[in-house]
């Protein structure tokens, strides 16, 4: 009888200090890149793609001494399509 209480009373014991497996203060596995799936939709590929040829052909056309339609083209690549391929 005296064994099986003392075998009782370490099981209390480990779990009011928290040394089980489920304990708060153990180590979770970090979820990794894998487990993560990016929301993005083929309009989110399109829209993001014409932002960047936007702001390169902003910036082509500023190479060539545009100084009307580049920063149109900078304007609507940075301001307009980039953010809304994010957001939508």
């Amino acid at each position: 009888m005296a064994k099986g209480a003392e075998r009782k009373g370490r099981k209390r014991r480990r779990r009011e200090t928290g040394s089980s497996a489920d304990a708060p203060g153990r180590k979770t596995k970090a979820p990794s890149a894998s487990d993560e799936v990016l929301g993005f939709t083929a309009l989110n590929w399109v829209t993001g793609g014409a932002g960047l040829v936007s702001v390169v052909a902003g910036y082509v056309l500023l190479s060539q001494g545009s100084i009307t339609a580049a920063p149109l083209f900078l304007v609507l690549g940075y301001l307009v399509l980039l953010p809304i391929a994010l957001v939508k």
